[in-house]
């Protein structure tokens, strides 16, 4: 009860008008950043620490979350209207969110992703309020053995990805992992793939690889398929409330609870990030569906899965920061320097010198997810409008804004460059019939995956001591299990082929 009674005056607290007033403020200008690729919560989190500097430590830390949570939410808003992920976290979203859009769904799709993200949130919110410490004990069971059980694992989901065009997909994984290793490799930093370059010594960003991958590609294929007249809309259908009934909500809740104990898991342990929860709970939807053909052509269930387990993420990752110190992803380092600047130290402590300032946390984030589910609904109608742009205005605008984007991640031209590449990448991918999912996954986790499999090997000196790890063991066979399953059916389903 004693910590029911904090959180309720810790609530009480934060909901005074001015500090009110920061927490919507702070999560407008995040949805702001979340939904253009390049400004992502990181750099949205950055440059607000400055600006709290001269707050009182609780209102300080309570606005930086809430600049988090509208971040990482207002991903979806780009990822579904124009195919273009704003954060990494909200890659997933494209897979259905967009092809949802094209057919005149947009309102419906932002619906359900606000909704979803909304549900999410506060899922791992609780979670932190009542049981950090304990997560965070067992955070500190995870390993880079671990860790690389979970990536390999992740890698695995290529094949149920794939199912049906197994080699297609492999071909398409495999690109992606060889263009994860071009750079300065992990641990000892010899550089790989880069043919002399200076520009290639820092690898391939991984926004301006998605930006390209996906909104580029986009671009490309429609000029393609432009007509003549080239004054193309896309049509917008009108919705009640967030354009879905409660019976098809209470169908959805099952994988949106799967989805947020992923993405919760996923942010407790530091480094993995809200990228990789979406996409495997993305991949999870998709393998447990009676109905998996859809996904990838509009499939609501995507939406619900990716969107719960990235934003569920929020609360995973600041489990290490508060309890342990140890930040979870990008956001939350950027936000243990706001911890430093108001004279906190984030950690076990934490809890006994400075209780109020994380019980407001706790409060604010709950606060700030229902201001955001309220913004962003409010605003439902107003972000729909850009699909009602002409297609021969809306796609070079599209591309000027991705160019900005890609150089604002890291101030080189290099990165507005890349972007061609992976356009060019994605648009004949499209052209060969090979799917851009297994290229994505096997690019974001491919350089985890070898940084983790080092680490661990550095460690405990060989690879077979890896097994002497039982959680590392569990992921290792469920992996091995979803290779033999999948191949299991490709083949079953090529012998049947002829007979059809």
């Amino acid at each position: 009860m004693g910590a029911l009674a904090q959180l309720g005056a810790a609530l009480i607290a934060v909901c005074s008008p001015k500090s009110l007033l920061f927490m919507v403020a702070g999560v407008a200008i995040g949805i702001v950043f979340g939904s253009i690729p390049g400004l992502s919560a990181s750099m949205a989190v950055a440059l607000m620490l400055p600006l709290t500097f001269s707050m009182e430590a609780s209102l300080g830390m309570n606005t930086l979350v809430a600049v988090y949570i509208g971040g990482i939410s207002g991903g979806l808003i780009s990822a579904i209207l124009l195919n273009m992920p704003g954060t990494a976290s909200s890659i997933a979203t494209t897979f259905d969110g967009y092809p949802m859009a094209q057919k005149g769904e947009a309102m419906r799709a932002l619906g359900i992703g606000i909704v979803f993200s909304f549900l999410g949130s506060l899922f791992s919110f609780f979670i932190l309020s009542f049981f950090a410490p304990m997560l965070a004990d067992v955070a500190l069971k995870f390993t880079p053995v671990e860790n690389f059980g979970i990536c390999f694992f992740a890698l695995t989901m290529v094949a149920i990805l794939s199912s049906g065009k197994m080699i297609k997909g492999l071909l398409a994984g495999m690109l992606g992992l060889v263009f994860a290793m071009v750079g300065m490799a992990p641990i000892d930093g010899t550089p790989r793939f880069t043919f002399g370059s200076t520009e290639l010594m820092a690898g391939f960003n991984q926004l301006s690889t998605l930006i390209g991958i996906f909104a580029v590609a986009d671009i490309l294929k429609s000029a393609e398929s432009m007509n003549a007249k080239g004054i193309q809309t896309i049509p917008v259908t009108k919705v009640k409330g967030f354009g879905f009934s409660m019976k098809e909500f209470v169908g959805w809740l099952p994988g949106a609870l799967r989805a947020a104990i992923i993405g919760t898991g996923i942010g407790i342990l530091p480094g993995i990030g809200g990228s990789t929860s979406g996409m495997l709970a993305y991949v999870t939807a998709k393998n447990m569906s009676k109905h998996p053909e859809t996904f990838g052509h509009g499939e609501p269930e995507g939406i619900v899965a990716t969107e719960c387990a990235n934003n569920a993420t929020i609360g995973g990752a600041m489990i290490p920061l508060l309890v342990l110190g140890i930040p979870g992803d990008g956001v939350t380092a950027m936000m243990l320097g706001g911890f430093l600047i108001h004279g906190l130290s984030a950690g076990p402590l934490l809890f006994v010198k400075n209780a109020d300032v994380v019980y407001g946390i706790f409060a604010a984030c709950m606060v700030c997810d229902l201001i955001m589910l309220l913004v962003e609904w409010t605003c439902i109608k107003g972000f729909v409008q850009v699909l009602k742009v002409p297609k021969h205005i809306l796609l070079p605008l599209i591309l000027v804004l991705c160019a900005v984007g890609a150089y604002a991640t890291n101030n080189r031209v290099f990165d507005a460059q890349a972007i061609v590449l992976f356009g060019v990448i994605g648009y004949l991918y499209h052209k060969f019939g090979l799917a851009t999912t297994p290229f994505v996954l096997c690019f974001l986790v491919g350089n985890m995956t070898e940084t983790y499999l080092r680490r661990g090997i550095m460690s405990y000196k060989s690879f077979g001591a890896f097994f002497t790890r039982p959680i590392f063991d569990v992921f290792w066979f469920i992996a091995c299990g979803v290779l033999i399953w999948s191949v299991y059916k490709e083949i079953k389903g090529t012998k049947k082929e002829p007979q059809d």
